[in-house]
């Protein structure tokens, strides 16, 4: 594959350092020692791969993110499990597809006692969670000695802070302080925040620098209470997600060049949560000296359509050159701005402001992140993501299996796409006749396992990104390879994902 890598690497002498001091201490000092990296996940909702000053937007200024990218490497074909909110983050908690666990659209919230039993709607949407049986990032890495720690956007149950469905506790989070979904009633002094099982109340301020200070204060005191111990931070900005609201100060100085007060406003939006990144990265290397800190920031998703719905008049997101934008299986809908940082793993060989083309997604952070704490993956898991380590020497990463996306409820026709290297797929099912499906059930799953894939396009990324020259009768040979490791992915998944009652 083409890697115009000017980039990275991981000291692979790190990790022969780490598991040699491990060796030295006991089994629990061990998992836990001081030279294991920290990690540091920072997650937006809903932009787009063109939002970024360093990834080309015109007016919007992003200095603290532009900087991250100079320090670290830049990523122009990173990819989110899912072109929609919550499977998206199941999938980077889990890495694994999250059509696996059977979480395939966003979770609507469902207040404990209403919808269920009797009165649950015909497609158990209200049941859908990420269920205690999947593997977590967060818990495999608190069984290896991390604290770890929760702060904004959880959205993978219907039943928020309720027995009934498992919480960010459950999923190996010592500490959390989310909403179930967005920031509500807005971004600005939202009401809707819970710590660690207790309402919080209303808080004044804007979302990100909330979800920021809590993050900032969660660090702190876990340096305080526990130094010895590496940590996984895990940052989830309700921004730029509608409903969209913005600091005054900010939003003036985008008017001139805004079309409208509501784009002003969106522009303004970004803004200020690269402030809020600009606050966590400054308190983090007030307290990381040694720079062994991997920060990964990225998107859930693809940039939201303007207008889709009444109140998303102020979703003027970018997806730059790519087709689509989210809930579509086009480039657009799961192709996000990505930026990695680690200090303590880059050399002299490895320049800051480096970019990488190879195609990386959030799937492989947990086993990426596990390898570089010196702990294993679980044996009997299927991952779909894997480690990208090799890309840090200069090296290609070497995938299993084509990173993959089903989505029922797509508002393209095309609603199955696979990459694979330079090469990405399309396909309809059933020759687009199959209903759209937000979740998987008993009266659905067999009309989705036994859809027939058809009306394939297929597309060179690497020349093409944009999706714009079909190549499916240009290249029947690429196609029918393609084709074939499609729809075998396809059955292979659909036959052993979880299904609802």
């Amino acid at each position: 594959m083409r890697n115009r890598q000017t980039t990275c690497s991981i000291a692979n002498g790190l990790k022969l350092l780490l598991l040699t001091f491990g060796s030295l201490l006991g089994p629990s000092e061990s998992r836990a020692a001081e030279t294991s990296p920290n990690f540091v996940v920072i997650l937006c909702d809903d932009l787009g791969w063109g939002d970024l000053g360093c990834y080309g937007h015109p007016h919007i200024k992003t200095p603290n993110l532009d900087r991250l990218a100079q320090q670290g490497i830049r990523l122009t074909n990173c990819y989110s499990p899912a072109p929609v909110c919550s499977p998206s983050r199941v999938g980077l908690l889990t890495g694994r597809s999250p059509v696996r666990a059977g979480v395939v659209d966003w979770i609507p919230e469902v207040k404990e006692g209403k919808k269920t039993g009797k009165n649950a709607p015909a497609d158990s949407r209200s049941l859908v969670h990420m269920r205690q049986e999947e593997v977590t990032l967060p818990r495999l890495l608190k069984e290896a000695g991390y604290a770890t720690a929760l702060s904004g956007k959880w959205h993978c149950n219907s039943m928020f802070n309720s027995t009934a469905q498992p919480q960010p506790n459950n999923a190996g989070f010592d500490h959390w302080f989310a909403t179930q979904n967005n920031a509500g009633p807005s971004h600005e002094n939202p009401k809707n925040f819970v710590r660690n099982g207790q309402w919080v109340g209303p808080q004044q301020g804007f979302s990100c620098q909330i979800v920021a200070n809590e993050a900032i204060q969660w660090m702190k005191q876990t340096k305080s209470e526990k130094p010895r111990n590496p940590f996984f931070l895990y940052v989830a900005f309700h921004e730029p997600h509608e409903p969209v609201v913005s600091p005054p100060e900010i939003v003036a100085k985008y008017r001139s060049v805004a079309i409208n007060e509501d784009q002003a406003q969106y522009f303004a939006n970004v803004e200020n949560m690269d402030n809020a990144v600009g606050k966590i990265l400054e308190a983090l290397d007030q307290q990381d000296s040694a720079g062994n800190t991997l920060v990964y920031f990225s998107s859930d998703n693809g940039p939201e359509t303007l207008d889709r719905y009444p109140s998303a008049n102020r979703s003027h997101g970018s997806a730059g050159h790519l087709r689509g934008h989210k809930l579509w299986t086009t480039e657009a809908g799961f192709r996000v701005a990505g930026i990695m940082r680690y200090p303590q793993g880059m050399t002299k060989k490895i320049p800051g402001g480096s970019v990488v083309d190879q195609p990386i997604s959030s799937l492989d952070l947990l086993p990426s992140f596990l390898a570089l704490a010196g702990a294993k993956v679980p044996a009997g898991i299927q991952l779909d993501g894997v480690d990208f380590g090799p890309l840090f020497s200069g090296q290609t990463i070497r995938r299993d299996k084509p990173l993959f996306w089903f989505y029922w409820a797509a508002l393209n026709d095309q609603r199955v796409a696979m990459r694979d290297g330079d090469w990405k797929i399309l396909a309809k099912l059933d020759g687009g006749s199959l209903p759209t499906h937000s979740n998987l059930n008993a009266s659905n799953v067999d009309s989705i396992r036994n859809a027939k894939l058809t009306d394939f396009s297929l597309f060179n990324l690497t020349k093409d990104p944009g999706e714009q020259n079909d190549l499916a009768t240009q290249e029947p040979s690429q196609l029918a390879q393609m084709k074939q490791t499609l729809e075998s992915l396809y059955q292979e998944v659909t036959q052993t994902m979880h299904v609802w009652p």
